[in-house]
């Protein structure tokens, strides 16, 4: 089973038990999001396709607040004694996926 999720501008593909991290979002930990699938797939049976939909929910627990890697951006230009060096670090939230339904 899984499911593919946007958030963030990005879209990511999840099933349940996963951990992922996502962009910032304002929720503190232990809170419980729901995300729309825009894409989900059920449990094959044997001898059976398995299940699609475009109607599915994600339900998902916030583990934590994080900061992800040091980015370190770098501006030279030739022959002009012109450096300039600045890092980024991206707040980021990780969240447990704990089910996806179908309606």
């Amino acid at each position: 089973m899984y499911a593919i999720i946007e958030t963030g501008g990005k879209q990511f593909w999840v099933t349940p038990g996963e951990t992922i991290r996502v962009e910032k979002l304002d929720a503190e930990k232990g809170k419980e999001l729901t995300f729309e699938a825009l894409w989900a797939v059920g449990d094959t049976k044997e001898g059976q396709e398995p299940a699609s939909a475009r109607k599915a929910a994600v339900l998902a627990e916030v583990v934590g607040q994080k900061r992800g890697p040091k980015i370190l951006v770098f501006k030279k230009r030739p022959k002009k004694a012109y450096k300039k060096m600045r890092g980024h670090r991206q707040n980021l939230t990780e969240i447990l996926i704990k089910s996806i339904s179908f309606n």
